[in-house]
């Protein structure tokens, strides 16, 4: 984990911040040092003309022995009078995730991804988590868990493991039972498991736990993703789209009558929906241009129905086993390296944390967003290993 998680995000403004009485000086809110007791109190009392109203209070305050070296903003109602005060240190495990918010991540089939590294990091905010897994790895994934094989990569910061409350069995290709073919029906690999069309497993989400706060998108599949465009099949173009991009729209379909409003809604994209990545074929960088787009119209949907908040995040190269599918994940991760401002390999925590910011009250005002985990790739024009920048002398990490 970032080692920022591990303590809480945390946003701390110089600025001082005095509202009224009831907002700052709520007791269960925040604890006061002995050095915040060195401020004015006649300044304060006289810019406000309370100086004589507000003595008893005055006394009780200075003979206080409370601290104020860890301040706590919890999560707010909407209204005026209990909006969080602007300037207080805020520690993201204590605002996001305290009343008990219930996320469910859809694609989640290994413990190297960037769905797992969303759960874990939501985990450690204080989420309960609940995965839908593809049919065909649900058994292997499964067994996995219960023999411990994941157990080191479910150590949270404060030394915990991360529970799964319930894993489901899910094909998002399928909206409902009707559209499942036979032979998909009769395939030994879906034998045993039942319910996982998204119709079916949002209703067994319902019925299970009754709503959720938070739901993340993290699957994609292009079965000619090695194919360059031209060569691409309409069947294989088109089951891009729906495992990709349309089942995105069919878990939120499904899925929003079951969140609370002010809920988050995320899923991951990657720059080929805009720049051109030879070797990112089979209608895969159309697919990602597709999730961007319904992003922008669910978040408005959505927002307007329900005050769900809907982004994207678009992720740089990561070394996952569904990444080496397109079969030069290295090569890119290396480009990336050389050509990002930040000269990283980025690492799934930190699209992880990105995840638990979005989905939290500090993203209150954000939706319809692409935010890109990159490590500023995606603003380059060019890439700056080309020998035709040999001589600019541009600054850089040796690698």
């Amino acid at each position: 984990m970032a080692a920022t998680a591990a303590s809480g995000l945390q946003l701390a403004s110089a600025r001082p911040c005095i509202a009224s009485s009831r907002r700052v000086f709520n007791a269960g809110a925040a604890n006061l040092d002995a050095n915040s007791k060195a401020v004015s109190w006649t300044k304060l009392a006289s810019a406000r003309n309370l100086s004589q109203s507000l003595e008893p209070f005055r006394r009780g305050f200075l003979s206080s022995s409370m601290k104020f070296n860890k301040v706590v903003t919890r999560a707010m109602s909407e209204s005026t009078e209990n909006k969080p005060v602007s300037g207080l240190p805020i520690d993201l495990k204590g605002v996001m995730l305290s009343a008990g918010k219930r996320a469910f991540i859809a694609g989640v089939a290994d413990d190297n991804g960037y769905g797992w590294a969303i759960a874990k990091s939501l985990a450690a905010a204080g989420a309960e988590i609940l995965v839908g897994t593809w049919v065909p790895a649900l058994n292997i994934f499964e067994t996995s868990l219960r023999r411990g094989k994941f157990d080191e990569s479910r150590v949270l910061p404060d030394g915990s493991l991360m529970e799964i409350t319930k894993v489901y069995p899910l094909d998002a290709v399928f909206d409902n039972l009707d559209d499942v073919p036979e032979d998909i029906k009769s395939n030994k690999r879906y034998a045993g498991s039942s319910n996982w069309t998204v119709k079916e497993v949002a209703e067994s989400v319902k019925q299970d736990f009754g709503s959720i706060d938070i739901l993340v998108h993290s699957l994609a599949n292009g079965p000619e993703v090695s194919k360059p465009l031209l060569e691409t099949s309409r069947n294989g173009y088109l089951a891009a789209l729906s495992a990709s991009s349309y089942s995105y729209v069919s878990l939120l379909k499904h899925f929003l009558p079951l969140m609370n409003p002010g809920g988050s809604s995320l899923s991951l994209t990657y720059i080929a929906s805009e720049r051109i990545i030879p070797g990112y074929g089979g209608g895969m960088s159309s697919a990602k241009a597709a999730l961007e787009s319904d992003t922008r119209v669910l978040a408005f949907e959505a927002g307007r129905k329900n005050k769900i908040r809907v982004n994207t995040i678009s992720a740089g190269p990561l070394r996952s086993r569904a990444a080496k599918a397109i079969g030069f994940i290295d090569t890119m991760i290396e480009y990336s390296i050389a050509n990002a401002p930040l000269q990283k390999e980025l690492s799934a925590d930190e699209v992880g944390n990105t995840a638990a910011f979005l989905a939290s009250p500090l993203a209150s005002a954000i939706t319809g967003a692409v935010i890109y985990v990159d490590n500023g790739l995606n603003a380059m024009g060019v890439g700056v290993d080309s020998p035709i920048f040999k001589d600019l002398n541009i600054p850089g990490n040796k690698h």
